[in-house]
């Protein structure tokens, strides 16, 4: 137990303890005694703690840093890039085939849904699929994670699609000004002006799809790489702690209501309705208040389109997760649907003869690595905070996960370091924020990946969509792309249904994912984020603020004590009232834990006193005058019940600190509150079970007087001994010395 912990102590121990205080011995020891048997005391050594001076080790620290030895460059190169560690120790026998068949296997679904989340973030194809490429690599050079699919993520591509459109719109561009399709021959010859020429604020003199193509991406590359550099200041500084604010509760809410979010987007492709994209608060209303507006004008190729592809889709992903046990890799329904729908697209003149919107091309080869732009830097910088924190925590989360699920340890700062750089490094090559996703690190652990050369191939497999099959999907209808997205959020939408048993389990939290998720869904996706934070740290402090409170009795024949309000066949104690507050007691919630105590014991001292004053001063009015009535026409033998009322039935409190984590300086003035107004009426506050940090706080606030010399009378190891001590202590009969505190004379 702790260093200061005493009890009511024979004579030996008192004078011990007497021997401390006096500084006759060097380290100050502390007695107790076990329950009911009094010669038996034993003393507690208490440790000394060496006071450490900080500034010395931090600067020791930064001596040892900035000091550079071969072996020390070779071991930050180790640690910075994780796969010279195992690469090395690679069993190639037995990971090599779990990893090709698991890369194949996302790195062809990760085709179809890179081209898909472009439309969420409201850029070309070609870009997603930059990123996907890029993404990958960084990680396998920089993870730690062996399972985790860095890429394209849904909720990252919505965060930057709205800060893009909002940038589109601030510089005159029309959101709507849908560019027909080029008809370009699949190449970047034709095309790489156009995504490479200088744009600025005022577009002048510049092809208007051609500046906002370039535009677009260029505010997305300087969001991404400010997001990148705030993930890597975050790991130098190791403030990987924030990721602590974000509860299951916030980030499941956060999720939902970001996939409402998408889902809203993508009905007018599904539809084939030209609307106006809503930006800012409100987004999701708007849209479908618009969405219905424009109902009558659907596209119905489009319209028999999704059902279709959403049809085949949904009934695929069923079918899949009944029977994934006897399949030994998940089908790749969204790659046969994307090829199918382009094929009949193509075949069938869709979007000549229908006016159903397709893809358009998508250059082959890369387009020529360009520096984000301070400027829209400047712009974007408050916007890449929360985008950099939600693609960490993701990150993070997803790879602590699979770590515990198969008995391996991940670096949470050297994380931070990977998923920086996957947005640093490729925000230089035309790509956007990144982020792991779970619904493709589920497949890759179930296709039997086993490192992260897994990534490397569905890297290739990406790069060979980019260098050679990239104008094959000229025809591919968007209504297909939303489709393939909207089936993708089956997961977060599920999270409706588990509303009820989420209630059962905890309310508070319920409370938190249903005001985080109307957050995000109805405000917007930021806000919705920071409205859950917020509203989960005041849900704490409520907590705190008004905790639980019960009066204790004992169990029957034992020494243990229990509420007595949630547990029957329990005995009172007599004369002692034993009281828990089951929070910190500080500041915030001081009053709730005076008005409980008061209401729970049913007596108040400073009314108690207040009341025992005035009628002494009545007393003392009435014999001096010579009246032997009292001032309510009442004897004075009668005095005694009149004055000590009938609910002080105890002689002792008991406070259980077991649940008291802390005490700041309102919390130790308050328990120094009671000690003396309880003292007043003659009764004893008695504590017990007080953990050290509680003790040392009661200690330098001088709750225990200047010598500690009433320590051993006011401090218990336990709720019994403190019960035993209170028992042991004798009250004046009838309660005369009572009477006698308010001045009386009773003879």
């Amino acid at each position: 137990m702790g260093n200061h912990l005493t009890s009511r102590f024979p004579s030996v121990c008192r004078n011990t303890l007497n021997e401390v205080n006096t500084g006759k011995m060097e380290r100050p020891l502390e007695a107790t005694r076990m329950e009911n048997n009094t010669s038996s005391c034993f003393l507690m050594e208490r440790k000394t703690h060496v006071k450490t001076n900080r500034k010395e080790i931090m600067l020791a620290k930064l001596r040892k840093s900035c000091s550079c030895t071969p072996q020390k460059l070779k071991n930050f190169l180790m640690n910075f890039f994780p796969v010279l560690q195992w690469l090395p120790k690679y069993r190639c026998k037995e990971y090599i085939w779990g990893d090709i068949m698991s890369g194949l296997v996302i790195g062809i679904i990760l085709v179809p849904q890179a081209i898909a989340y472009s439309l969420l973030a409201g850029l070309k194809p070609i870009y997603s699929l930059y990123t996907s490429f890029f993404a990958n690599i960084i990680y396998f050079l920089m993870g730690t994670s062996r399972h985790v699919s860095v890429g394209i993520f849904s909720l990252i591509s919505l965060m930057v699609g709205q800060v893009v459109d909002r940038e589109l719109l601030l510089a005159g561009f029309d959101l709507n000004d849908d560019a027909p399709p080029a008809s370009g021959d699949g190449s970047l010859q034709n095309d790489n002006l156009s995504n490479t020429t200088a744009f600025n604020l005022t577009i002048a003199g510049i092809n208007a799809e051609c500046g906002k193509e370039c535009y677009a991406i260029g505010i997305a590359t300087a969001l991404t790489f400010m997001a990148g550099v705030y993930q890597v200041l975050m790991g130098i500084f190791r403030l990987g702690f924030v990721s602590m604010y974000l509860s299951e509760s916030v980030l499941d809410g956060f999720a939902t209501g970001a996939s409402l979010t998408i889902l809203t987007a993508q009905v007018k492709y599904l539809i084939g309705i030209k609307i106006p994209r809503s930006q800012g608060h409100g987004m999701l209303v708007i849209t479908w208040i618009n969405i219905f507006r424009n109902i009558s004008q659907a596209n119905l190729c489009d319209v028999i389109t999704s059902a279709i592809c959403i049809v085949v889709l949904v009934t695929a992903k069923e079918l899949g997760d009944r029977y994934k046990h006897k399949l030994k890799f998940p089908l790749p329904t969204e790659l046969v649907v994307i090829v199918v729908a382009t094929l009949v697209s193509h075949y069938g003149k869709l979007n000549e003869v229908y006016a159903s919107s397709v893809s358009g091309a998508i250059p082959t080869g890369f387009i020529p690595p360009k520096a984000p732009e301070f400027n829209l830097m400047l712009r974007v910088a408050l916007d890449a905070l929360p985008l950099a924190i939600v693609s960490f925590v993701f990150t993070v989360s997803l790879s602590e996960m699979f770590a515990k699920k198969y008995a391996y340890t991940i670096r949470a700062n050297q994380e931070m370091f990977a998923v920086g750089f996957c947005n640093i490094i490729p925000s230089f090559f035309h790509s956007f924020a990144t982020s792991a996703a779970l619904a493709k690190t589920l497949v890759k652990t179930s296709t039997g990946c086993q490192t992260q050369i897994s990534g490397v191939i569905s890297a290739m497999v990406v790069l060979l969509v980019l260098l050679f099959l990239a104008p094959l999907f000229y025809s591919l209808q968007k209504c297909v792309l939303a489709c393939i997205i909207i089936v993708s959020l089956r997961g977060a939408l599920r999270k409706f249904r588990d509303v009820p048993a989420r209630y059962c389990v905890n309310k508070v939290d319920t409370l938190v994912w249903v005001v985080t998720t109307s957050a995000s869904a109805l405000v917007s996706t930021e806000i919705g984020l920071l409205v859950g934070i917020v509203f989960s740290m005041l849900c704490i402090i409520v907590r705190t603020q008004r905790p639980r409170t019960a009066l204790l009795a004992q169990i029957q024949d034992t020494g243990f004590y229990e509420d007595d309000s949630e547990y029957e066949n329990l005995s009172t104690v007599p004369k002692v009232k034993i009281f828990r507050f089951e929070a910190p007691l500080y500041y915030a919630n001081r009053n709730y834990f005076l008005k409980s105590l008061y209401r729970l014991t049913n007596l108040d001292p400073n009314l108690e006193a207040a009341r025992r004053k005035k009628y002494e001063k009545k007393e003392k009015q009435h014999l001096k005058k010579g009246n032997h009535r009292t001032a309510n026409g009442l004897g004075i033998g009668e005095t005694t019940l009149q004055l000590v009322p009938k609910q002080i039935d105890f002689q002792a409190l008991v406070v259980d600190c077991s649940s008291i984590s802390f005490l700041d300086t309102t919390g130790v003035n308050t328990l120094k509150e009671i000690l003396k107004d309880y003292k007043n009426l003659n009764i004893s506050v008695l504590l017990a079970c007080c953990n050290p940090s509680v003790i040392d706080s009661l200690k330098r606030g001088g709750y225990f007087g200047k010598d500690f010399g009433c320590m051993q009378e006011m401090l218990f190891y336990s709720i019994h001994n403190a019960v035993l001590f209170a028992k042991d202590q004798k009250l004046p009969a009838d309660f005369t010395g009572v009477i006698h505190s308010i001045g009386l004379n009773l003879s």
